[in-house]
């Protein structure tokens, strides 16, 4: 077992008699029990707002036309986010380690949990693209981060002469492109396939490799 961390759990999924709620139980059960600091953002629950958009700003460098990158900078030199963007930010700041856990829609992470990432993983904040902090010199360096992902399909569907492909493959562009590319250190990821068709042995059973995958860090 390695030191004790704080770490911040953002889950999606809204279903509260889930089984990926039942995995989001036993990950935060099992992560105190070992000692660390867990803060869940569990973003149905909080209605979170994926949108990135104007409204993001409690004040704007350039209001009559609106660029991104520059207003996120500013907002993050200024802390002139909305309340909700600043609290999660506060989140990201106190944890040693992130952990994602989420089904896959259409081969992908949920819209509100790429909402949450457009948002809260501003320029600035998690990146830096005038000063080229990314990859290495990525603005989350030292911080490390993993995924917990179910799906509905087989395996074999995901596999690499499945019909969606390796499903590794698939994740690459949030492990790679969004991931190390904000200077975080990706942990292998626990993936799950057909939860929807699982018998209760088979999920009993996941269950506690999770848990057994927890304790390890």
């Amino acid at each position: 077992m390695g030191i004790n961390m704080n770490i911040l759990y953002i889950y999606a999924h809204q279903e509260p008699a889930s089984f990926n709620a039942a995995l989001k139980t036993v990950a935060v059960e099992t992560l105190e029990k070992a000692g660390h600091k867990v803060k869940v953002s569990d973003l149905y629950a909080m209605h979170f707002k994926p949108v990135l958009d104007a409204g993001d700003f409690l004040q704007r460098k350039k209001p009559d036309k609106l660029a991104l990158f520059p207003e996120q900078i500013n907002a993050t030199k200024t802390g002139t986010f909305v309340p909700d963007i600043m609290e999660e930010m506060d989140k990201v700041k106190w944890a040693d380690m992130l952990i994602f856990q989420f089904p896959i829609y259409f081969t992908g992470m949920p819209a509100i949990m790429k909402g949450w990432l457009d948002r809260v993983f501003a320029a600035g904040f998690a990146f830096d693209p005038i000063t080229q902090g990314f990859y290495e010199n990525g603005l989350l360096k030292g911080k490390k981060v993993m995924m917990t992902i179910t799906t509905g399909a087989d395996e074999t569907v995901y596999s690499e002469s499945g019909a969606h492909g390796d499903i590794h493959t698939l994740l690459r562009y949030i492990t790679h492109c969004i991931f190390e590319y904000t200077g975080l250190e990706v942990l292998p990821s626990y993936i799950m396939f057909s939860v929807n068709s699982q018998s209760k042995e088979i999920g009993q059973q996941r269950l506690e490799k999770y848990g057994e995958i927890l304790k390890s860090f």
